[in-house]
């Protein structure tokens, strides 16, 4: 851990006059902020749900794994420009708080800090599941307990002790995947000693119905699949505030998002559709990786599988808890949640967030083993198109805030959007297709339709919430130009 850090200028979030004090500290080493930055971009979604991918569209999920990527790339440029500029732990929610008004960053946080709480629960279920069939004798509620007790705790010690547990799970994953890209890699090409696998060839991309055995409409229906697999990109930069050089750790992980995803997503899923033909029986029965690694004959590959998924699942429930304490946190500095949320204590940690964060947790855990086909469904559903949401208002923030940057401060555009606002704009267009084609998506009760709607509802409720605070304080009578005034102030500090 480090020695007494000292505050770092994002830890002291831009509010409004007379908010409550409090100081998130720097106490992410750069090692720390890197391996968040790799591993946040694989979740235990993609060792988990690319089956269903797989068997959707065939070889031809590549496509649809490439197509969210380059939009995760084009997302995370923006939100690279507006916080490498402006390093805060609210991140996108602060920028849009700025650019769009009170409103839209009370909003979005708050849609996000629900994303997040259910998360944990989903995610704290899922470890449960693994640890019960390796000790039988731990009910599965009572690992799922275990499991947010010991992260709640590493989370309320330090920030330092969050970037270190981080650091480790986020490195056994790409340890893992890289291990498994380059020993796929080597039996797809025939050169790894002492395996021959008769199924394994760059052949099975065309060979079994082709590219694209269900149609080019697959890729638009596998795009629906994985889009959720890549939530977490953005949590490098809430963390950024608590590092030593914010704007650094900022600009190194937006400039290396292209080769991150690039490896491990299109990289992985590449060498499992060439080790196994795509409609092979045990990559639905198994698992995609678990029956790719079977195919090679490598001993124990469903337990090593579920290894490197629960150390996935602890990364998840690690970096969701650290991204939900800091957006209420970042809530609470600006006045849009309790004032308690915006203390910390002298190690920096804001204890009330987490605690509040935990909580919700649990209960939403508690639903997930009462009720899961009512009230846990309900919560899973209705926060499930809040990604797409997040995205669509860091396009329209970063749409106004590089206006305002190039007037007051341009030496802080050390990262630019490119192809500025075209590219932007086009970004924005494809989210709402994506939300679009969602609506056609019927089968099922967490059907994309159901997902989309009952988001969108609750995303009103809140919106409906902000606009009513904002006019009952008055923080919303402010002129459009006073507005962008105070956010020049804010670029300029």
């Amino acid at each position: 851990m480090t020695s007494q850090p000292t505050p770092t200028k994002a830890g002291n979030d831009p509010g409004h006059a007379g908010e409550p004090g409090g100081s998130l500290q720097a106490g992410l080493k750069n090692r720390h902020l890197s391996m968040i930055a790799i591993g946040g971009v694989i979740g235990a979604g993609l060792f988990v749900g690319s089956s269903s991918g797989i068997a959707t569209a065939g070889p031809g999920i590549l496509l649809s794994y490439a197509l969210v990527g380059t939009l995760v790339v084009l997302v995370m440029r923006m939100l690279g420009e507006m916080s490498a500029a402006n390093p805060t732990s609210g991140s996108f929610s602060a920028h849009a708080d700025r650019a769009l008004g009170r409103w839209a960053g009370f909003s979005i946080g708050w849609l996000y800090w629900f994303f997040w709480v259910v998360v944990l629960a989903v995610e704290a279920t899922a470890g449960a599941k693994i640890l019960q069939g390796w000790i039988p004798a731990v009910p599965q509620w009572g690992w799922a307990l275990i499991v947010m007790i010991v992260l709640t705790a590493t989370n309320l010690v330090s920030v330092g002790s969050y970037g270190e547990f981080e650091f480790w799970f986020a490195g056994i994953k790409v340890v893992a995947i890289g291990a498994f890209i380059v020993v796929g890699g080597l039996a797809v090409f025939g050169v790894l000693p002492g395996v021959h696998s008769d199924k394994a060839g760059l052949g099975n991309l065309t060979a079994h119905g082709g590219f694209l055995p269900h149609g080019p409409g697959a890729i638009l229906t596998g795009v629906l699949l994985v889009v959720f697999s890549f939530m977490g990109s953005e949590i490098a930069t809430l963390a950024a505030g608590e590092s030593e050089d914010p704007q650094r750790a900022v600009t190194k992980s937006t400039n290396s998002i292209i080769w991150r995803i690039g490896v491990f997503y299109l990289g992985s899923i590449l060498v499992v559709v060439s080790l196994l033909p795509w409609n092979d029986p045990s990559i639905k029965d198994k698992g995609s990786y678990v029956a790719a690694l079977d195919s090679l004959g490598i001993a124990h590959a469903g337990e090593i599988m579920n290894f490197i998924v629960l150390t996935s699942v602890l990364s998840c429930l690690n970096s969701g808890l650290y991204t939900a304490s800091r957006m209420a946190f970042s809530l609470g500095k600006r006045g849009d949640a309790p004032k308690a949320f915006a203390r910390t204590t002298s190690r920096g940690v804001p204890m009330a967030a987490i605690v509040v964060s935990v909580l919700f947790g649990f209960l939403a855990v508690f639903f997930n083993y009462k009720y899961p086909n009512s009230v846990f469904l309900f919560l899973v559903n209705s926060s499930g198109a809040v990604a797409l949401f997040v995205w669509l208002v860091i396009c329209f923030s970063q749409l106004r805030m590089r206006k305002i940057i190039q007037r007051e401060a341009p030496e802080k555009l050390v990262v630019k959007m490119w192809l500025y606002p075209y590219l932007t704009w086009a970004t924005a267009a494809l989210i709402v297709f994506v939300l679009g084609y969602m609506l056609t998506d019927t089968q099922g009760e967490s059907s994309g339709r159901t997902t989309v709607l009952l988001s969108l509802l609750v995303a009103a409720v809140v919106v409906v919430i902000a606009v009513v605070k904002q006019k009952l304080t008055g923080a919303g009578s402010a002129e459009p130009v006073a507005e962008a005034e105070e956010a020049r102030a804010e670029i300029r500090a």
